[in-house]
């Protein structure tokens, strides 16, 4: 059944709005639908039919996460002919959402602007906790090793994936990407207290690829393998040879970014919460 729109609202040709918005994607099934009706478009989907009074439009993203992993700033393209000021947007659907995803912004865009095809990179950070002890208040928000990492190593290992390289080595079996061939331009490490941050920036990822690259940095970290692994697994060409694919648990999107001309935000108060759980002490 549909709701009667939240407001009046006019109608004209119809025109692209582009949304930015954050989610916890701990009890979603990913970004892409899904039969269950719990996946991030799902519920953004409600939302808008909702608050529209008519269908939902269909929805483009920057980039489809996996279940578990979280957002800071996903954006998102449909066309519309429906005609409402941006905040309208932001607070009528923000009404029809669950608690954990928010829209943070509504732009109308030019016509050619597209979610995924118009971004010149994506980003996404991992927070993990080293601790003997397992999460509590954080759990779901990090992910979680036990044992002593070694910052150095860890960094000599990240420096080692920067470039164009064939990622085969770090990708799902089901991976459907036509190229293993990748451009990752950032893979940095920091710490702060018992909280590390990996940063990734890549032109695009593969399919579990950055999963899979944080367990052999943690390999690496932990004292398992040394650095120069790296090496041998871009080489090898071989997903069998890395180590198991990481949880989801702590891993954000943090974004795609756009050409200046796109004008579109590139932050939203979310990267304020992963800011501090690694900010420096």
């Amino acid at each position: 059944m549909i709701d009667a729109p939240a407001d009046n609202h006019t109608e004209k040709a119809p025109a692209r709005l582009a949304l930015g918005l954050s989610y916890v994607g701990t009890h979603f099934h990913g970004w892409q639908t899904q039969t269950s009706g719990r996946a991030v478009e799902d519920h953004l989907r409600l939302a808008l039919t909702r608050f529209m009074g008519e269908p939902s439009p269909d929805l483009v993203c920057a980039g489809r996460t996996d279940a578990g992993v979280h957002a800071a700033m996903q954006v998102v393209h449909f066309d519309t002919s429906i005609d409402r000021d941006e905040f309208s947007w932001i607070r009528g659907l923000n009404r029809y959402l669950p608690g954990d995803m928010s829209i943070h912004w509504a732009k109308p865009v030019a016509a050619d602007f597209h979610a995924r095809f118009s971004a010149v990179t994506r980003r996404y950070a991992y927070v993990v906790r080293e601790s003997p002890i397992r999460p509590s208040l954080d759990r779901n928000r990090v992910g979680w090793c036990f044992r002593p990492l070694n910052h150095a190593a860890m960094l000599d290992a990240a420096s080692r994936l920067v470039g164009t390289h064939d990622f085969s080595s770090f990708r799902a079996a089901q991976c459907q990407a036509k190229s293993p061939i990748r451009n990752l331009l950032k893979a940095d490490v920091s710490r702060s207290g018992i909280y590390w941050r990996f940063d990734f920036e890549a032109n695009a990822f593969l399919h579990h690829m950055i999963r899979n690259i944080l367990g052999c940095l943690i390999a690496v970290g932990n004292g398992t393998r040394p650095a120069t692994w790296v090496d041998d697994l871009i080489a090898a060409k071989s997903r069998a040879l890395a180590a198991p694919t990481f949880a989801p648990d702590g891993l954000y999107f943090i974004g795609p970014t756009y050409n200046q001309a796109d004008s579109i935000t590139l932050r939203t108060d979310a990267h304020d919460w992963i800011d501090l759980m690694v900010a420096p002490t």
